[in-house]
């Protein structure tokens, strides 16, 4: 089963596609050995045969093996559209000279979902955004999209360069993206929900603005556990950057730690307090934790939706 990815698969094997299919084939099968062992999840290419519809599509060969009427579900029907949406600004390529980042982890997370997403026959869309929207692809279910999805992460994810600072703009990259879904969809956002101060509100009005236009939305909240929340570091003098402001500041970890955790607890806290008080599911995600419970959160959503 593989739940992590290996970086170093990635370099042998240059297919962002096939690890995502490992993590999906690993998910797919603790899920049938896991407690939801009765999760409804269709990955059929056929659909049964309702009552009064066109028999035009019905697959005759399939009847005469099973004694029932399957009809063939093509690639343009599709029971749902998904907007996959990667916070990329700097402060995602926290921590620096790790195997796995937030920017790494979110790029991997959204792979796996394009991979479960097609097994489904769910159209799917993709939005990178650092200051403004950098990237913004409609929602589609054709494999030449898929194929198009995956190369743009995976060049995504080769050129992004430490030394190329990049701020975020995460409420006016949402508020574009609000306005350029034109269906309803449901919308997975990847962040670390670093912007700047006092923006707090004006990310909320982005959210409500999809809202707004009839679109389900989850936020995934990428972070390092260890070292952002509980301040995990080293009792030893250290040279802090802001990644988006090159800001400085030198510290002793051990005089700051509990004001720091309290402080950044609050914080995150009151975000997904004013999250459930709009309706949007927040999902703290820590990035040294697999992708498995990623997916099953993103079924768990799917199954109220529908």
């Amino acid at each position: 089963m593989v739940d992590k990815i290996n970086r170093e698969n990635l370099a042998v094997f240059g297919n962002i596609e096939l690890l995502a299919k490992q993590v999906v084939e690993g998910f797919i099968t603790g899920l049938h050995k896991s407690p939801f062992h009765g999760f409804s999840v269709e990955f059929a290419e056929h659909r049964l045969y309702n009552k009064g519809e066109s028999t035009r599509h019905i697959d005759w060969k399939l009847y005469g093996k099973t004694d029932k009427l399957f009809t063939k579900k093509y690639e343009e029907e599709t029971n749902l559209r998904c907007q996959l949406v990667i916070d990329c600004s700097s402060s995602m390529l926290f921590p620096l000279n790790e195997e796995q980042t937030k920017l790494s982890f979110s790029v991997y997370a959204v792979a796996s979902l394009v991979e479960l997403l097609k097994r489904q026959r769910d159209a799917v869309g993709l939005s990178l955004f650092t200051d403004k929207l950098n990237l913004h692809t409609k929602a589609k279910s054709s494999t030449r999209h898929h194929l198009y999805l995956y190369n743009e992460l995976e060049q995504h994810l080769k050129q992004y360069k430490e030394s190329n600072i990049q701020k975020t703009s995460t409420a006016e990259s949402i508020h574009e993206i609000a306005e350029l879904c034109h269906q309803r969809s449901l919308v997975i956002i990847f962040s670390d929900l670093l912007d700047k101060p006092g923006e707090e509100d004006e990310f909320f009005r982005s959210l409500q603005h999809l809202k707004h236009n009839k679109h389900e939305v989850v936020v995934f909240h990428v972070i390092d556990k260890k070292k952002e929340v509980n301040f995990e570091l080293e009792n030893r003098p250290y040279n802090l950057v802001d990644m988006e402001t090159g800001e400085k500041i030198k510290l002793q970890p051990s005089q700051f730690k509990e004001e720091y955790k309290k402080s950044i607890k609050k914080y995150f806290r009151d975000i997904e307090l004013k999250c459930a008080d709009y309706k949007i599911d927040f999902i703290p995600t820590d990035i040294n934790t697999g992708y498995h419970d990623l997916l099953l959160k993103y079924l768990l959503k799917r199954q109220k939706l529908f």
